[in-house]
């Protein structure tokens, strides 16, 4: 999961970038000032909710329900009216009085997450929408539109990418569904999908990882986003799950027909070696920009900590969290809530109190961009939630982000948007 958005944000964001680079004929008049994008009441965040509207919202409420927080019922009112008559979710619907029609850009991502989301306020809101209809209702969606090699791309019909496939599978997984369960009509499940996206042991640029998509020419490039999503679905977990023992070095084992489990341990091994030098991943710089500096990525280092951590690895995580702690607070603070969402999620998947990250306070910070929350949890409250949480949780990943992530690899993030 990152604060990136994948997909259509990606490419848009690209499109808007080299747009904005293009030189000014020297007639044309100067550019009017941009006006301030319109935020709704009820939505997470400032910033333009276009392409990520849904998504910032979601992981906001996965990271407070986890946390003990409830959301406002003007916040989960919002999120509700978005979904459209078949369960499914589009990026962002400025007017959600209008129907969804054949031109709706409908979003697995946003869907999958916006289920998860649901699906963790399910009994503790006083909203009155049915929240656990409408999460089965994005449920059957997804599953209505899951490709033929079992997995899902960004929109329906797409092909099918790892961080998409994950974060769909993160979504059954909340539900008490089995993942392994759900085939396409060739008889493929998700775990199929995220397969055929594996890096073998054996590759000298990215041994266990996992690819986003094959290139135009088929191969798998390894990806650090799209290999913490497939890990953790590999797993069985999700981006809520927390740190296991015992402690266990992830080693890339190879193996002739490797399984899903084996994959995902193969998966964490490559984020081990990636961070082990600087404590952090790294993005690329976008298309067309003119310093080809490799920038840290904070969203998908606290992805890649929460698969770690998700994998036993939790030493080898450790580090990435320290970095955290001590460079995410003003990356997170640009990016909203998502940003703030991915950073709790890393906390709690380490044992770490969100509330004293470094010197900033997660929750606090997260409740600031959208309507207050109705409560927080009292001290014994947030205690016997941590208890509660070390257990394996069902809920998961993706992804991704109100900004960019690699185009055709990866996500952009707000934070995921991932």
């Amino acid at each position: 999961m990152t604060t990136v958005r994948r997909g259509a944000a990606a490419f848009a964001a690209a499109a808007v970038l080299c747009t904005g680079m293009a030189p000014a004929a020297s007639a044309a008049p100067s550019p009017s000032a941009t006006p301030a994008p319109t935020v709704p009441a009820g939505l997470y965040g400032t910033k333009d909710p276009t392409y990520d509207g849904v998504w910032r919202q979601s992981l906001a409420f996965v990271a407070q329900t986890t946390s003990g927080v409830q959301p406002a019922d003007e916040a989960v009112s919002w999120l509700t009216g978005q979904q459209c008559a078949n369960g499914a979710f589009a990026s962002y619907r400025p007017d959600p009085a209008k129907p969804c029609d054949p031109a709706t850009m409908l979003d697995t991502n946003a869907t999958a997450v916006a289920v998860q989301a649901l699906t963790g306020v399910k009994g503790r809101s006083t909203a009155p929408e049915p929240l656990g209809k409408a999460a089965e209702a994005g449920a059957s969606w997804l599953k209505s539109v899951q490709n033929k090699d079992g997995g899902w791309g960004y929109n329906p019909g797409s092909p099918s990418d790892a961080n998409s496939t994950s974060i769909v599978v993160s979504a059954l997984t909340a539900l008490g569904q089995k993942p392994g369960d759900v085939t396409s009509a060739e008889g493929r499940t998700p775990y199929d999908a995220l397969l055929t996206l594996a890096l073998p042991c054996s590759t000298k640029e990215g041994p266990g990882a996992f690819a986003y998509q094959p290139d135009k020419d088929g191969k798998l490039l390894a990806n650090a986003d799209a290999t913490a999503a497939a890990t953790l679905a590999g797993l069985g977990k999700g981006i809520t799950a927390r740190g296991i023992e015992p402690q266990q070095t992830p080693v890339c084992t190879p193996e002739a027909k490797p399984t899903i489990d084996r994959a995902a341990l193969n998966g964490a091994s490559y984020l081990a070696a990636a961070l082990a030098g600087t404590g952090h991943l790294n993005t690329p710089p976008m298309p067309g920009a003119t310093d080809p500096t490799e920038l840290p990525d904070h969203g998908n280092t606290a992805d890649a900590v929460v698969a770690l951590a998700a994998a036993g690895a939790t030493k080898e995580a450790t580090g990435a969290l320290t970095w955290l702690q001590q460079n995410s607070a003003a990356w997170a603070k640009e990016s909203g809530p998502a940003a703030y969402a991915q950073l709790i999620l890393a906390a709690k998947a380490m044992r770490v109190d969100p509330t004293a990250f470094g010197s900033t306070d997660l929750l606090k910070e997260l409740a600031a961009t959208g309507p207050a929350p109705k409560a927080s949890p009292s001290p014994t409250a947030k205690a016997s939630q941590e208890e509660s949480s070390g257990s394996l949780s069902n809920l998961w990943w993706i992804i991704g982000i109100g900004a960019v992530a690699g185009i055709g690899i990866g996500f952009l993030i707000s934070g995921r948007r991932k």
